[in-house]
């Protein structure tokens, strides 16, 4: 299935485990997004400088964008480098106003909740919410009718830090309630090499030169998780197969054998982008159509195998459907097609 594919940005339960961290503490050790690391570094700089966080905590902070970037791991970094607890939770688990008034209620003077797919949150939720941010207090109706009465429970300041991969589907009042909001780009190579030079200490690799761990970056999709996902198939192949240390040749075995190419594309990009050159000569063609002669999901096609295939320009989305570009038929080596002239960026979507 395409939620099995190794280069998937989603987090696996396996990724989840203490003993499989690789997650920054710090902002220090946190790599990429400088912008955003700047700015949270200022604002809890300044928290810190003032007598007490219980009177004003740091400012509400929304990060958006993309999966396996790091917004759960910065919310965690955050919360360290405040010194105070993190609660976890995600959109879809408040389902009622009754789930949102347990985890305000438990929380400390300064503490954190980190909301997940916050844009998932119902909007009964989110009418509790507006309070809760802005006066640190939840207003509960209780009964209906001539007996109804509106009871007020106050909590404690806190600072709440929203996730999301999908910022379009949040309501306006509710993103204008966040102080803070930044959303994370995919990261360049450098970065990615930075990432593994670290994952590869902590994972006590014994050899890793920058050649092996530059040809993992360059297959990672510009994601994080992908990388660290990456180096632990590597590290498991160079143990069974070799001597347990990384060279360019074994990355490049390993990730063979994995079936990622050196561009990150796995078999279902492969064979969504050949289904489009080879049956319907390059496009343009409607996704339901792809969908139905590779016997997939279009909802799966979209979500999960066009956006990186749109990122680096192998795929064009025209007002007639799906086409290949120039670059992704010389990629699959598809001589014959010749992508149609309505496929330059002006005419995409």
């Amino acid at each position: 299935m395409a939620t099995d594919r190794i280069i998937s940005p989603a987090e696996t339960p396996e990724e989840q485990r203490p003993n499989w961290a690789l997650r920054p503490e710090t902002l220090g050790e946190y790599v990429g997004q400088r912008e955003l690391i700047e700015r949270i570094s200022i604002a809890v700089e300044a928290v810190s400088a003032r007598t007490t966080t219980a009177d004003e905590p740091l400012e509400h902070v929304l990060l958006h964008g993309p999966p396996g970037l790091g917004k759960t791991t910065l919310a965690h970094v955050i919360g360290k480098e405040m010194g105070t607890k993190v609660y976890t939770t995600s959109g879809p688990a408040l389902a009622r106003g009754t789930d949102l008034v347990a985890a305000l209620t438990r929380l400390e003077a300064g503490d954190i909740l980190f909301i997940d797919e916050i844009h998932r949150l119902p909007v009964a939720v989110e009418e509790f919410i507006y309070p809760a941010m802005e006066d640190f207090k939840i207003d509960i109706c209780l009964d209906t009718g001539l007996n109804a009465r509106t009871v007020e429970i106050r909590c404690k300041p806190f600072t709440l830090i929203g996730a999301t991969t999908r910022a379009g589907l949040l309501s306006a009042p509710l993103r204008s309630r966040f102080g803070l909001s930044h959303h994370l780009r995919y990261y360049d190579a450098d970065d990615l090499l930075s990432i593994l030079r670290r994952s590869a200490m902590l994972m006590h690799i014994p050899s890793s030169p920058d050649a092996a761990l530059s040809r993992i970056a360059e297959r990672s999709r510009g994601t994080p998780r992908i990388a660290n996902r990456l180096l632990r198939r590597v590290r498991d192949f160079a143990v069974v197969r070799h001597d347990g240390g990384l060279t360019a040749s074994i990355v490049d075995d390993a990730l063979a054998l994995e079936g990622v190419d050196e561009l990150g594309l796995d078999e279902l990009d492969r064979s969504y982008l050949r289904t489009i050159g080879t049956t319907y000569n390059g496009g343009p063609v409607g996704l339901e159509t792809v969908a139905a002669t590779m016997n997939e999901d279009a909802g799966t096609l979209e979500d999960v195998v066009e956006p990186f295939l749109l990122q680096i320009g192998f795929l064009a989305r025209t007002r007639r459907g799906r086409a290949l570009t120039r670059a992704s038929a010389d990629h699959l080596g598809l001589a014959h097609v010749t992508p149609p002239s309505d496929t330059s960026p002006a005419s995409l979507f």
